[in-house]
């Protein structure tokens, strides 16, 4: 007789794998794993002059790297991994990478955050490659303020492959808005009754502040408090925080099949419960999207027979993880910009 599980069901040799926590006792299940830096758009608020490879910088993760990374992260209880960048789909082994995270025993979710512009033909490759959960960028509906964020007239491509994605069968489908002062603003209640008629996610994300862009954060931070204010007063209800959810703080309204999510990391709190690791694409561990730098795991990723001291090197630096970032006093550590972790 077969038994249907529920998706959060954990086979018993998986529930009693080891918690990776922190000092604070936070409790860590998801991971941020960045593909690559490079980003075919210019988007205004990350790389407004397009992507600039550093001089020096070090090769990207192979997929048989990122494996052991992704097998002693899931050793530790991590069971959601974001393939992310970048863009990470210009790398050419994305399937081979997605194929081989989703594989990994104790994964139970590959998200991928995206730009979107290859999903109309290439949805359903995706999924079956492992992939069950998108984040698509589309800052704004208008097609020309479109492309003046991001440098391409590609909304067409991005909301066909909306629609690919769903016809593909992922569980989750999000869209994340940057929303800028002056520049797409304007259009929240438009994009508000956008996922209001569809099965969709929407994520309001705070303009961040980082090492190349304090001028442009200073020009166009809108405060993500306003925002929530504003779904309240429409209606707009908070909802409950789901097993391994990101930052966002979501908002249900009876009336609406989509839902809302806030991203502030300005807002009070935000930190308290960070439940997120990241892993650059040279093997940098990042603890923090805003800390001072990554710890390098690398030299630990070349040999299955490393995994034991992967894990303790995992264990030992989690511990050091500092209470909250420092935006709120104008230091975005080390990050130069969004595109450089994975955001």
């Amino acid at each position: 007789m077969t038994i249907d599980r529920p998706r959060d069901y954990l086979p018993l040799a998986e529930a009693r794998r080891p918690r990776l926590r922190d000092g604070l006792g936070r409790r860590f299940e998801y991971l941020r794993l960045s593909l690559t830096e490079v980003c075919n758009f210019r988007c205004s608020y990350c790389l407004p002059d397009g992507y600039r490879r550093p001089c020096g910088k070090s090769a990207e993760l192979t997929v048989e790297e990122i494996e052991r990374a992704v097998r002693a992260f899931a050793e530790l209880g991590l069971w959601k991994v974001r393939l992310t960048g970048g863009e990470p789909t210009i790398r050419r082994d994305f399937e081979d990478v997605a194929r081989a995270v989703s594989a990994v025993s104790g994964i139970r979710r590959v998200a991928m955050t995206t730009n979107g512009y290859r999903l109309a033909e290439r949805a359903q490759r995706w999924r079956d490659a492992g992939v069950d959960a998108l984040n698509i960028s589309v800052d704004s509906l208008d097609p020309e303020r479109f492309l003046a964020i991001t440098g391409h007239d590609r909304l067409g491509e991005v909301l066909a492959g909306i629609d690919a994605a769903r016809d593909a069968g992922f569980s989750s489908i999000k869209l994340n808005a940057v929303l800028m002062r002056g520049v797409n603003d304007d259009e929240l209640d438009a994009m508000i009754r956008f996922v209001t008629a569809r099965d969709l996610s929407l994520r309001f994300i705070e303009v961040m502040r980082t090492n190349d862009n304090a001028a442009f954060f200073a020009e166009r931070h809108v405060p993500g408090e306003s925002v929530v204010e504003q779904l309240q007063a429409a209606g707009w209800q908070r909802l409950p925080r789901e097993d391994g959810a990101g930052p966002a703080v979501e908002f249900g309204h009876p009336e609406a099949r989509g839902r809302i999510g806030i991203i502030a990391p300005y807002a009070k709190d935000f930190c308290a419960d960070c439940n997120r690791l990241r892993l650059g694409s040279d093997g940098k561990f990042h603890l923090c999207l805003f800390g001072d730098g990554g710890f390098d795991l690398r030299d630990l990723l070349q040999s299955d027979s490393q995994q034991d001291e992967l894990v303790a090197r995992i264990v030992a630096l989690t511990r050091g993880k500092a209470p909250g970032h420092r935006l709120h006093q104008g230091n975005s550590g080390a990050t130069p910009h969004l595109a450089s972790i994975g955001g």
